[in-house]
C-alpha cells in the first residue's frame, strides 16, 4: 500500500495563487530597497556549525537544525567509542542497535560527532561571515538586501513556522545613525504600499544595559535582554520567577519593572528615562540616539517600548520591532537592530552595522486574513487560444508563436473540447482574453476575439489582436 504524503511540522506548499500573492510582497520590499540604494546577496542554505553557532545564545542554539554528516557518520562515533572502551574504569553499557560497540552516549556528546553543517538560523550572522569572507572585494559602508528562506526547529504555531521567509535590509561599515532614519523610513514606506496597519516600537540595547546597571550589573545584560523578551509570551509572573532563578533579588526585579512600565507619550518616556538613568553613561548614549531619531521619524507610527529586548544576543543599540494593528493576527511583522561588532566573531573587529527584517510569513498572513492582495495577481497568461477542431489546432500554433514573439504571454488549449469547458479553464485561471479558432476562422483569417472580462468580442487578423492587445 502506497504511504500517505505528508508535509514536515512547520512547512508549507504553496499554489500559484499564493506565490503570486507572495512575490506582490517580495516585489514591493525589494522595489523600495533599491530605491534606498541596497544591492542584492545570496547565501546558503547550510552553514558550517561553527558560523552559528553560539551567535543567537543558549535558546537560539537550540533551535538550529544540524544536518547529519554524510557518508558514513558513525566512524567517528566508533572512534571515539573505542577510546572509551580502552578506559578499563568506565562501567560500558552497550548500544547493540548502532554496530554493538556504542555506550554512555547522550546527544551533547554525539552531535559535535556527527554534524558539520546546520540550516541558517537568520540572514544577519550568513551575512557578517559573508562581509568578512568578501572584505577585499565590497565597498564600504555596504548596503545589501537578502530575501531567503530561514530554519527554527521552534514548535509550529499560527504565524509560527519553521520554514520561513526573510526579506533583511543592512548597512555594515559605518556606525552613522542616519542609517536607522532610512531603515525606518524603508518600513513606514512598505508597510504604506502594502496597506498594512502597522506599529513600530522602539527601544536601545545601550538603554537596557543601564537598566541592567542599576538594577543588579551590566555583565547582567545578556540574561536580562532574554528574559524580557519573553514578557508577552510567559508574563510578569513568568519573567521574575526565571530572573530569581538567574540570581536576581525581590528588590532588583522591582527595579525592573519601574523601568519595562514606563509609558507616555515618546517625550513623557524619554523625559522619564532620563531622571532615572543619570548614574548611567550608557544608558544616556541610549537615550541621546532614541532622541535623534525620533526628532526625524515624525511621519512614521513609532513608539518607544521600554520592554523591548530582542533576545538575540549581537544587538548592542537601537533595536526595532513592527507589529501588525489590525486583524486577530496583531503579531510581530518585522524586526531588527544596531550591532556594531558582529564581523568581529568571523576575526574583522571594528565594524559597525545596523540591519532589519520583514517577515514575509506573516506579512502574507496578516495580508490574507484582511484580504488586501490585488486581484488581477492570480494569472499570468493573458490570451487562451481555443482549437474547435484538430486542423484549427494546427492552425493555430503559428498564432500561438506570432503572440510570444510579441511578448504577449498565451497559451493553446492542449486537447480538442467543446468550447464552453475550454472558455471555463479559463475562467477558472482568471485569463482575460480568449481567441477562437473554426473553420471560418482559418479561411478569412479573421479569429474570433473574446474579451472574457466584459464579455464581448470582435474579429480580427493576429497583428491587430496584438496591437490591441500591447495598447493596453
Amino acid at each position: 500500500m502506497a504511504t500517505k504524503p505528508t508535509l514536515a511540522k512547520g512547512t508549507r506548499d504553496f499554489g500559484p495563487q499564493q506565490v503570486y500573492n507572495r512575490k506582490y510582497i517580495i516585489d514591493t520590499i525589494q522595489t523600495i530597497f533599491k530605491k534606498y540604494g541596497f544591492m542584492p546577496v545570496e547565501t546558503p542554505a547550510m552553514e558550517n556549525l561553527t558560523t552559528l553557532e553560539g551567535k543567537y545564545g543558549d535558546e537560539g542554539d537550540q533551535l538550529l537544525f544540524r544536518i547529519i554528516n554524510s557518508g558514513d557518520f558513525l566512524k567517528d562515533l566508533k572512534s571515539y567509542n573505542d577510546s572509551m572502551l580502552a578506559d578499563e574504569s568506565k562501567d560500558h553499557t552497550f548500544l547493540p542497535s548502532v554496530s554493538g560497540k556504542l555506550n554512555d552516549l547522550d546527544s551533547k556528546t554525539t552531535l559535535p560527532l556527527i554534524t558539520e553543517k546546520g540550516l541558517r538560523y537568520d540572514l544577519t550572522i550568513p551575512f557578517a561571515r559573508f562581509v568578512v569572507m568578501n572584505r577585499n572585494s565590497i565597498t564600504f559602508p555596504f548596503k545589501r538586501y537578502q530575501i531567503q528562506p530561514v530554519w527554527r526547529a521552534d514548535r509550529p504555531q499560527k504565524g509560527r513556522y519553521r520554514e520561513f521567509w526573510q526579506c533583511d535590509a543592512d548597512v555594515i561599515g559605518t556606525d552613522s545613525l542616519l542609517c536607522e532614519l532610512d531603515l525606518v523610513h524603508i518600513y513606514h514606506e512598505a508597510f504604506s504600499d502594502l496597506r498594512i496597519p502597522y506599529e513600530i516600537r522602539i527601544n536601545n540595547r545601550k538603554i537596557l544595559a543601564g537598566i541592567a546597571e542599576i538594577v543588579k550589573s551590566v555583565d547582567h545584560l545578556g540574561v536580562l535582554s532574554v528574559a524580557i523578551d519573553k514578557l508577552e509570551k510567559i508574563g510578569k509572573e513568568g519573567v521574575k520567577n526565571e530572573l530569581i532563578a538567574k540570581g536576581f533579588s525581590e528588590e532588583a526585579c522591582q527595579k525592573l519593572f519601574d523601568f519595562i512600565e514606563i509609558n507616555g507619550t515618546n517625550e513623557e518616556v524619554l523625559e522619564q528615562l532620563t531622571k532615572k538613568l543619570t548614574a548611567s553613561e550608557v544608558g544616556k548614549k541610549g537615550i541621546e540616539e532614541l532622541t535623534f531619531i525620533l526628532a526625524h521619524t515624525k511621519n512614521t507610527d513609532i513608539k518607544i517600548d521600554i520592554s523591548l529586548a530582542r533576545g538575540l544576543s549581537y544587538y548592542t543599540g537601537c533595536i526595532f520591532e513592527v507589529t501588525s494593528t489590525s486583524g486577530s493576527l496583531k503579531s510581530s511583522i518585522g524586526g531588527g537592530g544596531r550591532y556594531d561588532n558582529l564581523t568581529g566573531i568571523f576575526g574583522m573587529p571594528g565594524i559597525s552595522g545596523v540591519g532589519i527584517s520583514f517577515g514575509l510569513d506573516r506579512i502574507y498572513d496578516v495580508m490574507e486574513e484582511l484580504q488586501l492582495f490585488p486581484q488581477n495577481q492570480h494569472t499570468s497568461t493573458s490570451v487562451l487560444i481555443c482549437a474547435l477542431d484538430q486542423a484549427a489546432l494546427l492552425f493555430a500554433i503559428d498564432i500561438l508563436a506570432k503572440l510570444r514573439a510579441a511578448s504577449i504571454s498565451s497559451e493553446l488549449y492542449p486537447d480538442i473540447k467543446k468550447l464552453g469547458k475550454q472558455l471555463d479553464y479559463a475562467n477558472a485561471l482568471n485569463i482575460p482574453f480568449a481567441i477562437i479558432i473554426g473553420s471560418t476562422e482559418q479561411e478569412t483569417g479573421k479569429l474570433t476575439f473574446k474579451n472574457l472580462t466584459a464579455g464581448t468580442q470582435l474579429e480580427l487578423t493576429v497583428e491587430e489582436i496584438i496591437h490591441q492587445l500591447n495598447s493596453l
